[in-house]
C-alpha cells in the first residue's frame, strides 16, 4: 500500500498516465525515432514469451514457498486484509488478487474482444466460424469428461464442472512463441481467436453459474457506470480524467452486486471504440491495449498466479480425488478432443475451412495448448470450492497445475514435431494455393 491506497490502484495510476500519453502521441508504423527505455520495457513486458515466463516463474515461486518449511508464512501473507469495510472491500490479499488484478487482465481481454469483433478476425463469419466452433468444442468436451469422472466418484464436486474449460491466453501464446518457430503465423491468430472466444464464454459461465446472490441496485449502478464510461471514452481526451474513477466505481459496484468483479473489466473493455475516430491514426482499442497490456501481463497476471497457485502438496494427502482426476483428464484429453472434433465437424459438413497455411495436423498442438488452463481455471476453482474447509479446493488447484504443465509439455513437443514436417501449397485443403506464408519468428 502507498498512503493507504492498494498497490494495484497505484499501478493503475501509472497505467492511466500511459494511456493518456499514448493518445497524445500515438505510435505510428512509420515512426522511426528510437524508442525510449520505458517504451522498450513496456514492449518487452507485452511480449507473449515474457508474459508466459513471468506466469511460470510466479507460479513456481508460490508452489515452492507453499511447500517449504515456511509455508505458513505464505498463507498468512495472503490472509492479510485491508480496504474499506463499508464498501464491502475489506478483502484479503488473495481476494484483491482475484478480484482487482484479474479485472485489469479482463479489461484487456474486453478491449481485445471488441477489436476482434469489429476490425479483426471475428468480424467475418467465414474466417471466425472454425475457431469459434473449436472454442465451443474445447469447453463442452472437457466439462463432459469432468462430469463423467466426478459423477461416478464424487458427485459433491460436480459444482466444479467449469474448471477444465478455461484456456490461459498468456501462457498458451508464450509456449507457441517459444516452440512454434517456423510454423505459420496464422496459427497464432487461430489460437488467439479461439482463446479470446474461450475467455468470453468463461466470463459468461462465471456470471451465470457462479453468482448466487445479486444486489440489483448495485448491479444497476455498475452498469450505469459502464455506460457512462462508454460515452466518455468516445469523447475528446479532455473528458478522460473521469474514466479511471468511473472504472473503479463500476468495479466496486460490480463486486458489491455479487457478480464477479472481473465481469466489469470485460464490459468496460467492450465500450472502447475499435475504429479510429476524431482524426486519430489508431483505434482506441489499440491505444488502450498497448498502454495497459504490459501492466496486465507483467504485474496483474503474475501476481494473481503467485496468490492462487500456492497449493501445499507436501504429503499428498487428499489430493488424489475424483475432482482432481476429472480436471487433469479434462485439460489434457478433453480440450484437444473438443478442439479437433469441432474443427473436423465444421470442415467436413459445412463450407467453412481453416485459414490459409493451416492443416488439421497443426491443430493437434494447438488443441494441447488450450489445455493450459492456469489463470482462469484457478479463478473458477476458487469460485467453485470457496469454503475454507472444502477438501476439493487444494486438490483442484494441484490438478490445474499438473494438467496445465502436462498440456504445455506435450504441446511444446508436438509444435517442434509439426515444424519439422514438410508443408504443401494447400494445407487447408480449400482447393486454392495458400497465400499467407508468414511464419512465427520469421
Amino acid at each position: 500500500m502507498v498512503d493507504g491506497v492498494p498497490g494495484s490502484l497505484v499501478g493503475l495510476r501509472h497505467c492511466w498516465s500511459d494511456v493518456e500519453s499514448t493518445v497524445r502521441t500515438p505510435l505510428s508504423p512509420h515512426d522511426l525515432s528510437p524508442p525510449t527505455p520505458s517504451a522498450r520495457l513496456r514492449r518487452w513486458a507485452a511480449l507473449d514469451t515474457t508474459s508466459g515466463a513471468l506466469l511460470l516463474v510466479s507460479a513456481a515461486i508460490a508452489v515452492t514457498w507453499a511447500n517449504s518449511p515456511w509455508r505458513e508464512s505464505y498463507h498468512r501473507l495472503l490472509e492479510v486484509k485491508f480496504g474499506p469495510a463499508s464498501l464491502h472491500l475489506h478483502l484479503s490479499l488473495g481476494e484483491w488478487a482475484a478480484d482487482a488484478l484479474l479485472a485489469i487482465f479482463f479489461f484487456v481481454v474486453g478491449v481485445e474482444l471488441k477489436h476482434e469483433f469489429v476490425a479483426g478476425s471475428l468480424r467475418e463469419p467465414r474466417l471466425a466460424g472454425v475457431p469459434i466452433a473449436a472454442a465451443v468444442g474445447g469447453m463442452v468436451t472437457p466439462a463432459l469428461f469432468y462430469v463423467i469422472v466426478v459423477a461416478v466418484g464424487d458427485p459433491a464436486a460436480l459444482h466444479g464442472w467449469a474448471i477444465p474449460t478455461a484456456t490461459d491466453i498468456a501462457f498458451a501464446l508464450g509456449v507457441l512463441a517459444i516452440f512454434g518457430r517456423g510454423l505459420p503465423l496464422a496459427l497464432r491468430t487461430f489460437l488467439l481467436t479461439l482463446a479470446v472466444v474461450d475467455d468470453l464464454l468463461g466470463i459468461t459461465v462465471i456470471a451465470t453459474f457462479y453468482t448466487e446472490h445479486i444486489d440489483i441496485l448495485a448491479l444497476i449502478g455498475a452498469i450505469t457506470c459502464v455506460v457512462a464510461f462508454g460515452v466518455l471514452v468516445r469523447l475528446s481526451r479532455r473528458w478522460w480524467i473521469a474514466l479511471l474513477p468511473l472504472a473503479l466505481v463500476a468495479w466496486a459496484l460490480m463486486h458489491a452486486s455479487g457478480v464477479h468483479s472481473t465481469v466489469a473489466g470485460v464490459l468496460l473493455g467492450f465500450t472502447v471504440p475499435a475504429l479510429a475516430i476524431r482524426g486519430e491514426s489508431l483505434p482506441r482499442t489499440t491505444v488502450f491495449d498497448e498502454a495497459i497490456r504490459p501492466y496486465s501481463a507483467a504485474l496483474a497476471l503474475p501476481l494473481f498466479a503467485f496468490a492462487a497457485a500456492g497449493v501445499t502438496v507436501i504429503g499428498g494427502s487428499g489430493l488424489v480425488q475424483a475432482a482432481s482426476i476429472g480436471i487433469v483428464v479434462g485439460l489434457v484429453a478433453g480440450k484437444v478432443a473438443g478442439v479437433l472434433g469441432a474443427t473436423w465437424l465444421m470442415t467436413r459438413f459445412t463450407p467453412l475451412r481453416l485459414p490459409d497455411s493451416i492443416g488439421i495436423r497443426d491443430l493437434l498442438p494447438i488443441g494441447m495448448l488450450t489445455g493450459v488452463g492456469f489463470t482462469v481455471a484457478l479463478l473458477i476453482a476458487e469460485l467453485s470450492f470457496d469454503a475454507e474447509d472444502d477438501p476439493h479446493a487444494a486438490a483442484a488447484k494441484a490438478a490445474i497445475l499438473l494438467g496445465s504443465v502436462l498440456s504445455a509439455g506435450l504441446a511444446a513437443a508436438l509444435l517442434r514435431w509439426d515444424a519439422r514436417l514438410a508443408r504443401d501449397d494447400d494445407m487447408n485443403r480449400d482447393g486454392v494455393p495458400d497465400a499467407d506464408r508468414d511464419v512465427i519468428g520469421g
